[in-house]
């Protein structure tokens, strides 16, 4: 189903043709991303993302938007802890267009001075925001314990006084370092012809940059006891944010904890929204999410609960985790959790944009492409046991770390005795 080449520059393209659609979804990935920077020009990927934006050899900022924007289509970009990502998605006939921007944008941009401390205030604006949304700030506080004095215990955007000192040459000289042809892949989908397609990015990125990035350093997961972060705040709700070290991106039981996380909290028919929302009106808000690395994971626990029943839901939640331990999945849960997950992995795969994120980000993390009929032959593969197995693996009393933000000050003491599983 996938076509697959590497270039001689060391460049590797992934496509998968689908004829059907009108439309045509376009990446070009970077191995960089928050992993990669020392504490000092902490969110210099992210950054470095916004400025591409700004101008390139053959485009001013204004051009690039109206470029894609002028032929009905889409533009975007996105920076995560391992990887930098410039998409487009447009009409398949602006197939040409859309390469040509999106390239010169990674390969030739101007880097001006006056939008990058421009920028720098954006940016800034941007950690104010986040910091002001206890939703999101809670997860940035769970991050620091999860991974403390690590790249990723620290947040992707930066912080203050990092992003002020980023500068020209300081850009300059990480898209010199990491972005090299070797540390890219180019991922389509839509409909196309591949060989065309080939030729012209051979054609636009003929010049070998470099030989690739070094490796980030491996996280370190060392954790004796349960972990308690409380970040006091006058808020109408409590926002918490429960996480334990997981797996990482390629492991073994990785469908089984997608299993597991989906009858858990990922729907109105999860355990958790079933105990905690339904049945005793604790959360609006009740949900688990996975997060997954190279070599490193998390499985997190997510809510907005009442101020005065923090320790009541608190037992709530992990007696609902202590019951994967102890007691087995129902064949209806199984079933049901199976059918999720495919059924959604396939209306998600319909649309050009989410086939191309998902060959892209996996040819470079891992160098590796999963067909649709692959990934459903592995989730039907998935036994009980090993639902069983990623429950034991994660669900550890000493693995478990807690942030919260809320009215809480002076309750550590309280809320960390009810830290354990009975």
């Amino acid at each position: 189903m996938y076509k697959k080449v590497k270039l001689d520059n060391g460049l590797k393209i992934i496509g998968h043709p689908m004829p059907d659609r009108e439309s045509l979804s376009l990446g070009i990935w970077i191995n960089a991303g928050a992993r990669y920077e020392p504490s000092a020009t902490k969110g210099i990927s992210h950054f470095l993302e916004h400025i591409l934006f700004k101008g390139s050899k053959k485009f001013s900022c204004r051009r690039i938007k109206e470029s894609i924007e002028g032929i009905g289509g889409y533009l975007n970009g996105f920076t995560s802890e391992e990887l930098t990502c410039y998409l487009v998605k447009v009409p398949c006939r602006h197939l040409t267009a859309g390469l040509e921007v999106l390239a010169d944008m990674v390969l030739h941009p101007r880097l001006p001075a006056q939008e990058i401390e421009k920028e720098k205030k954006v940016v800034l604006e941007e950690i104010k925001m986040h910091r002001d949304l206890p939703q999101s700030y809670v997860h940035e506080l769970l991050d620091q314990l999860l991974w403390p004095g690590q790249p990723l215990g620290e947040p992707i955007i930066g912080t203050e006084r990092s992003i002020k000192a980023i500068d020209r040459p300081l850009l300059s000289a990480f898209k010199e370092k990491y972005y090299s042809t070797p540390n890219m892949v180019v991922s389509v989908a839509g409909k196309f012809d591949f060989d065309r397609f080939t030729a012209l990015v051979e054609k636009t990125f003929r010049r070998s940059d470099g030989t690739g990035a070094s490796a980030f350093l491996k996280a370190r997961e060392k954790q004796a006891r349960p972990q308690l972060k409380i970040f006091p705040k006058d808020t109408e709700q409590t926002h918490l944010a429960m996480g334990f070290h997981a797996l990482s991106r390629g492991h073994s039981l990785k469908y089984a904890l997608s299993l597991l996380h989906i009858i858990l909290g990922a729907n109105m028919s999860s355990r958790l929204f079933n105990e905690l929302r339904e049945k005793r009106g604790l959360a609006y808000d009740i949900g688990t999410s996975i997060r997954r690395f190279n070599d490193t994971g998390a499985f997190i626990v997510h809510a907005g609960i009442d101020n005065r029943k923090v320790p009541q839901t608190l037992q709530l939640i992990l007696k609902e985790l202590q019951k994967t331990l102890r007691g087995p999945v129902t064949p209806g849960e199984f079933k049901r959790a199976k059918e999720f997950y495919l059924g959604q992995l396939a209306l998600a795969l319909e649309d050009t944009m989410e086939y191309m994120l998902w060959i892209g980000e996996y040819t470079a993390a891992l160098d590796k492409t999963y067909t649709l009929d692959e990934v459903i032959r592995q989730v039907r593969a998935v036994t009980l046991e090993d639902i069983r197995k990623a429950s034991r693996h994660i669900f550890k009393e000493e693995k478990l770390n807690l942030a919260l933000i809320g009215p809480l000050e002076g309750r550590d003491n309280e809320i960390y005795r009810r830290l354990k599983f009975n």
